[in-house]
């Protein structure tokens, strides 16, 4: 097998520019209204409070900020992956993005564990399901996730400029991995995604396996949800973050992968990674080219010299 790369080219992503923007476009228009009238009913009409509706009234407002995003996301690749917006409007838009996209799978954790204590350990859960328990735990997840936010905004621009057109929240360089994006990426899979998803793969088993033994039509209802949420969680969430985590630590440690990091870039991008990168179709791709230059947040490898590199200055 030839692991050169002189083989290996850069398949054509025209396609994002036409399907993401359909896609978020379609989550905007049915999310946005859903998922407010969602944080309206739980935090303002539900009476008493309770730990869940607590944590659904959050998950809506997380949710609801990743939509907020999206009509910067649309632009950007409707643009064909070139921001016009500046520097701080990218890497806001973009950390917010992505800090919720974390804090929606921690609120899904938490009304995992929540029904899981209702389900297989009452007792103790009578004790514990006061509301002011969920409000501080949410707190606290806000905290340290707007800390991380407020953190990594202040630590200076990412955008760079790539063949005369601005590039958001991609083409960054090794130097970026190795200070600020490899620990905030690693810190954020681990504790964001990787380690959540495992609860709920644990949690909600066992609280299923007590559901069915209750002969109910509410209970099998409460099942089929069970199970969707299973589904979910590992053909959608667990993969696309098991390859970015793969990823990060191979770039951050200086591992690339051996044989067309392209491809691999397209196999992650087609999972429902982040911003998109225009590259120039079927232009080959050197292993030595892919040492020198470190891709988006979603873990793309730029083929570009680092010395025409510049930060974009569009304010």
């Amino acid at each position: 097998m030839d692991v050169t790369g002189t083989n290996c080219s850069a398949p054509s992503e025209e396609y994002q520019f036409y399907l993401f923007p359909t896609v978020s476009i379609i989550a905007l228009v049915i999310g946005l209204p859903g998922n407010l009238a969602a944080f309206f009913f739980f935090s303002f009409k539900v009476t008493p409070r309770t730990a869940f509706s607590v944590y659904i009234s959050n998950l809506a407002l997380a949710d609801v900020l990743i939509l907020c995003t999206l009509p910067f996301r649309i632009h950007y690749h409707m643009n064909r992956n070139s921001w016009v917006f500046g520097d701080v409007a990218c890497r806001v838009t973009g950390i917010v993005f992505y800090a919720n996209v974390y804090m929606s799978i921690c609120f899904m954790t938490c009304i995992c564990v929540d029904r899981y204590m209702a389900t297989v350990h009452p007792h103790v859960y009578l004790r514990i399901r006061m509301s002011w328990y969920s409000l501080v735990v949410s707190v606290i997840l806000w905290g340290v996730v707007g800390i991380a936010m407020l953190v990594f905004i202040l630590m200076g621009p990412l955008e760079a400029q790539e063949s005369g057109s601005c590039k958001c929240f991609e083409n960054f360089s090794k130097k970026e991995w190795e200070t600020r994006l490899g620990a905030f990426s690693v810190l954020s899979l681990i504790f964001g995604s990787l380690l959540p998803s495992v609860i709920i793969l644990v949690c909600y088993p066992l609280a299923a396996r007590r559901i069915s033994r209750i002969k109910t039509k509410t209970a099998q209802k409460a099942l089929k949800v069970i199970y969707a949420i299973l589904v979910i969680t590992l053909l959608c969430f667990l993969p696309n973050h098991v390859v970015y985590l793969v990823m990060t630590l191979n770039v951050s440690g200086n591992a690339f992968w051996a044989v067309c990091p392209s491809r691999v870039t397209i196999a992650h991008k087609q999972m429902g990674s982040g911003y998109g990168s225009d590259r120039q179709q079927n232009q080959p791709i050197k292993m030595e080219d892919t040492k020198q230059h470190v891709g988006p947040l979603d873990g793309n490898m730029s083929t570009k010299n680092p010395k025409s590199e510049q930060l974009c200055q569009v304010v």
